[in-house]
This record gives structure tokens, sequence and C-alpha cells, in this order.
């Protein structure tokens, strides 16, 4: 067991941040404060993760740099005058975000910041848990007993670092508590009669106007110095550091009007008049759903405020480490790019499609859901009982296990739900209490065959290490102390069940939490393996942020479950996209060097319909269209209906027919059909225009295709196309294309099991949707290149490969490649070189509908162009800056 300890250790690693910084009015200082300061606080929260929390020690050093690195990123305490630095870090939810800006705190206080300000949420919930955070990680005492490190109190108070066996007791205080009313008061304050100056003062508090404003005003009262040609008092010589958590809720600016005159929103008015109250002062917004702030208007200068909140000073980005159980691993990623690495999702998904009749869209207040529970909630409450009882058989009893249900905002709906989950789960327990009767063996055998159904296949895909086997037998003798110690709980704002995890941090709370909008931001539920989610959204942040799956789950990956809507797991597949992209922007700005203010930063827009943050928020923000130079989009998706796969095949016909038989050449033993010195007019009209895709085909749209092709060609780009008729000489189905009998394509079909694992088609098996890996065979992209292209395309191809295995850490399984592909390979391209593969591909249904038409497929080689257009993307002003005069607006 210690070996398999150290092992997992080992195994799990962490890439490093990236991120982007403005020097200017800036002072490099950290290097020289390292030799010249304590960091008592940082040592022992170092020390607090790796011997308490049992972190990996490569994430522990990764914490150490990317806060190194944001700390020196933000001013030296100590430096005289008035200076200001403003940043933000994207994080992922649920990753680790809390413990790196606890970690940055405990740095900030070693280095001399004597104020620090963390706004926690908007919620006593969300604040009550930060504040417990902060009181482990950085004071090292419980703030419900004792509000200052030299009080004299019983050892009962101190908790998290303050237990640390040998750990300095060092002078730190809090004017806000743990406990739920625990936010800042000023009169509190003021009996405190803290020497605010002589030790870091810590301030855990809510995002409301209010308690912002009596923080101000307290401080500017106590501390605060007439400042010549101002009304307004200023603190001199304290440094102050405000942390805001969840920065893109509540304090972006959604005021109307672009005129500089307009006073901004209440929240976002009351943190920079805070800021402005001192004359140094540092903010450092923290958020895994960074949309809203890249829209922040970077020129905003207020009469009254001055500049918005704008991270004009830095952007850092934290990377997840490899054991993290994110948006990638649950929801797969296609990719935004081909060149992008394909991740396939964990099968732990389970579609919800009886819904509609318990909790219909669109219901009020006085909505009742009707009963029994549907039969997917009966489902995961089963599941979720397996996966308690699994962990017990796992050594994990004393560990918290939480579920997740999601389903209305309506707080009375809510109390309605737990009522009936409640009895759900009462009468389960009664039902296997009957040892002897016929309703415990009907539940027993219910619980049995979801087990092997669901649960034995499941723990299958992941490693014996991640996910120990279990047996049923097991299984079976936990399941009623799983059950007896569940307890059922409303969570919202007039509730008063709380999620008590610390309070039963020794024995582990088995908790179902139903919920709404308190569980849909900041709030982490401990343990958490079963979610069960109906609520839309129409932004991406939003459903980021509910998405409280997200996390770590050592030891019981393969016993969680996601149950929710097809339309919601396939659009948190497009926003993990989104997501992806925006995160390689920062990458690629970091690698160039840049600025946030030189920089632009756009979102991929939806496809479907869903934006990329409230409306308010992204008003700052432009819609545009951008290119598809250097890319190759290519079909994978493809629909199966008779009519337009037969409007696909006749449209390929009369496309080839339209390019001649007497100009095309048919490659000897490739048997493919090439036409060389194609028109764009002939490649749009003959075969982009009159091609139907798939409707789930969101990255290929024929159309906007076309639409490029023609403002390419405009500017006198892609003007001479070859055209590639794609033939397999060994394949059994021939076909006849015009005048040409080429070979058929073979591709496995896809598909996607109810638990989410997207796998080969059986044999036998009946499929209405073809999806593929790929369409392209890597060799087709090259073929038309001159030696020396593809000599100089290898050697691209071969050093980004090497990089990306060095980035991720693969370096070890690197394979040199032998053919050149991706962007490499079209940057050699010329302008007037671009390419289009014709696929036709065997019917995976060929076999049993032999009349069917084959299926058509393509891909298109652009080269680089020099003037990008053309995929919608929201952009922020710097960007729209930067790229005017290349794009066209859409408005």
């Amino acid at each position: 067991m210690l070996l398999k300890e150290i092992e997992s250790k080992v195994a799990i690693w962490q890439d490093d941040s990236v991120g982007l910084v403005d020097n200017r009015d800036h002072v490099e200082w950290l290097a020289e404060a390292r030799l010249e300061r304590s960091w008592d606080f940082w040592e022992r929260y170092r020390r607090y993760l790796e011997d308490v929390q049992v972190l990996p020690p490569r994430v522990v050093r990764r914490l150490d740099q990317s806060t190194d690195r944001i700390l020196s990123r933000i001013e030296d305490p100590h430096r005289p005058g008035r200076w200001r630095r403003t940043g933000l870090v994207a994080g992922q939810v649920q990753s680790g975000k809390t413990g790196n800006y606890i970690g940055l705190v405990c740095k900030a206080a070693d280095a001399g910041y004597k104020l620090i300000v963390v706004l926690a949420g908007i919620h006593n919930s969300l604040r009550s848990q930060t504040q417990l955070r902060v009181d482990e990680g950085l004071l090292g005492f419980d703030t419900q007993y004792q509000l200052r490190s030299d009080e004299t109190t019983t050892n009962s108070s101190r908790i998290g670092v303050g237990i640390i066996p040998g750990a300095k007791r060092l002078k730190v205080a809090s004017l806000t508590n743990s406990s739920e009313k625990g936010d800042f008061n000023r009169g509190v304050a003021k009996n405190m009669a803290l020497p605010i100056g002589d030790y870091p003062v810590v301030l855990v508090v809510k995002k409301h106007k209010s308690v912002l404003e009596y923080i101000r005003k307290w401080m500017v009262e106590v501390e605060g110095h007439a400042t010549a040609g101002s009304e307004n008092k200023v603190v001199h010589d304290i440094p102050l550091l405000i942390i805001d958590d969840e920065a893109d809720h509540a304090s972006v600016d959604t005021s109307k009007d672009d005129d500089g005159e307009t006073d901004p929103t209440a929240i976002n008015a009351a943190i920079r008049r805070l800021l402005n109250s001192f004359d140094r002062a540092a903010y450092v917004g923290y958020t895994a759903t960074p949309f809203a702030n890249i829209y922040i208007d970077d020129d905003a200068d207020h009469a009254a405020l001055g500049a918005d909140l704008f991270p004009e000073s830095f952007i850092e980005s934290l990377a997840a480490p490899s054991n993290y159980f994110g948006p990638e691993r649950l929801f797969g990623l296609t990719g935004i790019g081909p060149d992008a690495e394909q991740v396939d999702p964990l099968p732990i998904y389970s579609p919800i499609t009886d819904q509609a009749t318990w909790m219909p869209q669109g219901h009020k207040k006085d909505w009742i859901p009707p009963e029994p529970l549907p039969p997917s909630l009966q489902k995961a409450l089963n599941s979720f009982v397996l996966s308690c009882a699994a962990r017990r058989a796992r050594g994990q009893g004393q560990d918290h296990s939480s579920m997740l249900i999601h389903v209305t905002h309506y707080v009375d709906v809510q109390g309605r739900v737990r009522e009936q989950v409640d009895d759900y789960i009462g009468l389960l327990g009664s039902r296997l209490r009957d040892t002897h009767g016929a309703q415990a063996d009907e539940a027993l055998r219910e619980l049995e065959e979801l087990w092997k159904e669901d649960f034995v296949p499941t723990s299958a895909h992941f490693s014996t290490d991640e996910a120990p086997v279990v047996a049923w037998k097991s299984v079976v003798a936990e399941l009623a102390p799983a059950l007896q110690k569940m307890v059922v709980r409303a969570i919202n704002g007039s509730s008063r069940d709380a999620l008590e995890y610390y309070d039963h941090r020794k024995t582990g709370l088995s908790v179902i939490a139903v919920g709404g909008n308190r569980l849909s931001r900041g709030l982490t539920l401990e343990g958490l393996s079963v979610s069960y989610y109906l609520r839309a959204s129409a932004a991406y942040d939003t459903l980021l942020q509910m998405g409280r799956w997200f996390g770590y789950r050592r030891g019981y990956e393969d016993l969680c479950r996601l149950f929710t809507t097809r339309s919601l797991y396939h659009a948190y597949q497009e926003i993990t996209a989104a997501d992806d992209e925006l995160r390689h922007d920062f990458e690629e700005m970091a690698a160039l060097g840049e600025t946030p203010t030189t920089f632009g930063l756009k979102v991929r827009a939806s496809s479907a319909g869903l934006m990329v943050t409230a409306a308010n928020k992204r008003r700052r923000g432009k819609t545009i269209k951008l290119s598809y130079s250097a890319d190759i989009p290519e079909t994978t998706s493809f629909s199966l209906d008779p009519e337009p796969v037969a409007m696909n095949f006749a449209n390929l016909v009369q496309f080839v027919d339209r390019l001649g038989d007497n100009t095309g050449q048919q490659e000897g033993e490739l048997d493919s059909v090439v036409w060389d010195n194609v028109s764009p007019h002939d490649v749009i009209e003959g075969f982009f225009d009159g091609y139907r895709p798939d409707g789930r085909s969101y990255r290929v749209r024929p159309t906007f295709i076309a639409d490029y092709i023609r403002k390419c060609t405009a500017d006198d780009e892609l003007q001479s196309w070859t055209v590639r008729l794609v033939s397999n000489p060994g394949s059994p189905e021939r076909q006849k294309i015009g005048a040409w009998e080429t070979g058929l394509v073979q591709r496995a079909p896809l598909v996607r099991r109810a638990a989410g694992k997207r796998e080969p088609v059986q044999k036998g098996e009946f499929i209405d949707h073809y999806m593929i890996r790929r369409v392209l065979s890597p060799p087709d992209e090259s073929r038309d290149l001159t030696e020396d292209q593809k000599e100089r395309a290898l050697v691209g191809t071969r050093t980004a490969a090497r990089e990306r295995a060095e980035r991720t850490g693969k370096l070890a399984k690197y394979k040199e490649p032998t053919v050149p592909t991706g962007r490499p390979l079209r940057k050699v391209r010329g302008v007037d070189q671009p390419l289009l593969l014709l696929y036709p591909l065997i019917h995976p249904e060929a076999s049993r509908c032999p009349d069917r038409s084959p299926i058509v497929g393509f891909a298109v080689s652009f080269p680089e162009s020099t003037r990008p257009r053309e995929t919608e993307y929201i952009v922020n002003n710097i960007w729209r800056e930067l790229e005017i005069d290349d794009l066209d607006d859409d408005e």
C-alpha cells in the first residue's frame, strides 16, 4: 500500500502556469526580498499542504512557483509613493484556486502587505467556507473563538497550520469569522483596537456594497490623511491587497453607457473606491471563467473612480494537475483546430430524458413535482447509495460523500424536491432492513443489476491503482450503514440547513444537497460523486460555474456519475472547446511576451445559441468572424437520414462532372483522381454551395467556408485549387463517380454509450448517426506539395511535436513524425495552393442497406492567409483595436 501511495503521488504532474505582464511603472523586487525577509507564513502553509493535506511535492512546487510569479507582478509593499496594480488569475472550476490565493496571501503577509481583503462571493455560505480555508491555511486558529493570534484561548481553537508540530505562532489578526454571520462589523473593528500596520490583518467578506463601504470608511477614519487638492482622505503606508474570488461575478461593471461619466454599478464602484483610498494598493481577481473580465473596458477613466478593474498589470493562467477531474475529462475535447489533442470523455455520463413531466421547463415557484420521482433520478439516487457503499468498502467511510441535485432555482420547489428525495431514501432504507421480505429482495436486485451493468464496466475503464476492485458482496455489506448515515438537505438562501463539513471532519458527512443558486458558484461539495443536473443557462460562464462536479476525486473517480440532458451535455462540450482555446491564447500571449493591453482576447461564439457571458457583462465585447487560415476543417459527423446522404452524393457527382474527365488525372497505385488549377468559383458553386452538413457539425459549416474563400479570393488568395478525389485502391467497394471508378474509403464509426464513453460500433449494432474520429488520412494532405515544401513541413512538424511532448511531460513516449502534418504543413503552402480533399465513404449501414449512397466527407487544407477571416468570436476592445483593419465587424 505504501508503494502504491508513493507511486500515485509521483505520477501526478502539473504544467507550470503561464502568463503575461506589463512592467510599466513596476519595479522588480522579489529576488532581493527573498533574501531580506522571512517567509514564515508561506513556509508554514507549505508544510501544511505537504504533511497534512498530503499534496504531491510537484503540485506544491508548482503552487510555490505560480504564487511567486503573481506576487512579483504586484508591487513591493515597501515601495514608497502611490501605486496600483490590477491582475487576473484564471484557473479551472474547483481546481484549487482557493489554495493558490491562500498561498499568495501567505507570501503577501510575509512580504509586508498589512491589510488583506478577500472578497468571497455574494452568499454567507461561500464567505464562511472561504474564511475557514483562510483560518486553516494562514491564521492557524478558528476565528469563531479568537480573532488575534496573541489572544489567550484554549488549544482547541488552533487549527490547520496552527497545530503543525514545531510551526511558529505568527502575529496575525482577522476582523471576520467563519460563522454564517461572521462578516465584517464596524463595531467589532472599533472594539478590537488593532495596531494596523504592525502585523497583517485579514478580512474575508461578501461582495456587498455596504460591507465594502464599511471597510473603507473605517480605515479612512482610523488611518486616513487629508490629501492636497482633494476632499477625500487617503491611507498612507498601509499597503492593501484585495483578492477578488469569482472576479467575474458581481465585480464587473454592467452599467449601460460607455461615455466614461456614467456611474458604474454598485459593487464595482465600491471596489474601485476602496482601492483609491490607499496610496499603495494591489487587486488580484481569481476566476475559472474569465470571459466577462476580458471585456472590461481597458480605457475606462471615470471622473471620481478612475480606471476600471481590467487586468492591465498581468494575467496568469493556472494549469490544473493531471489528476484534476475537469471539463476535458468529463465531456471530452474534440479540439479547437485539427492539431489539438483529442480527449475522449470518461464513461460516467447518463442522459436524462424523462424530466419533462416531473420538472417542466419554465415551471413557476408554486410547481408541485408529481410523484414518483422520475426513473432517472431514482437511478441517480441508487448510484449514490452504491457509490457510498463502495467507498466504505474501500476504507473511505470516514471521508465526506456528497450528491448534488440542481433542478430548479425556486426555493419552494427545492423544498418539495428535498422532501421527495428524503422519502425515497427513507423508503429504500426500510426496504433493505426488511431482510426477509420480498421488497428487500427486489431492492437488492435493482441495486445489484445497476452495479453489474454500470459500475463494474466503468470501474474497469480506470486503472486498478485509481479504482481498487470491489466485489458485490463487499458492497452489499455496506449498503445499510451507508443509507443510515445519509442526510438530505436543501441548500438555499432561506434554508436553515448548511453543509457542515468541518463539524463532521472526523467522521465524514454524507449528504444529498438539493439546491439552486447557492450551489452554482464557489461553494465546494466535498466528496461529490453523483450529480443530477437540469438547470439550463444561456451563458458559458454560468454553465461552467454550475458544474460543481469538477475537482479532485482521488480513489473514487470510477464511482462518480453525471446525470444531465443531452442538450446540456453537448453545450458543455462546446464550452469546453471554447475555454480550451482561450487558455491556448493565454499561452500564446506568454510565448510572445505580450502584455494584457497589447494582445487582444477573444472567445469563440457558440453555434448552439449560447452566450459567452451575460449580455450586460459582454456589452463592451464585439461579435466578429475569424478565419480558417492555416486550418483544416474536416467532416467527422454525418447525418444518416437518406435524403441528405443522397443529396451530398449527387452533389459530389455533379462536381466531378463539372471538373471534367479530360482535366483529371488518376494516380496509378493510389487510384485517386486529381484536378489542378481549379478555380475558386468552381469549388464554391460546384461543391460547397450544394453540400448539406450535419446539424451537429459545429466547426465545419460549408456556408462559412464558402464565404471565407470568397473573401480571400477578393484579396487575390486561394485562386488556384487542387482537388483530390481520394480512392482506396484495396477497397472491395468500388463506386462510379462521374467518369471515374474509385475505391470507397472506410472509416470506423464511433458511438457514445449511455455512460458517455465514445467507442467503436459493435458488429451488428444499428446506429442512426455516423461519427468518426477523422476523415483525413494525414499523408493525403502533403501529396500535392513540392519536395522542398515537404521537407520544410516535416522539419516544422517534428519541432512542434517535440515541443508538445516536452510541454505535456510525454517526452519519454515521443516518436518522431515521419509524415508532415498540421499547421507547420499548411504554413509552407503558398496562398494560391489550397487543397480540397473529397472522401467517398462506405456507408456504415451498407451491409443492411446496400442501396444507400456513399457518405461524402471532405477536408480543406488552407494555406496561411495574409488577411484571415470568418469564424465568429466575441472579442474585447484591445483585440478589436489591434485587428480592426483585418476583420469585418458583425453588427
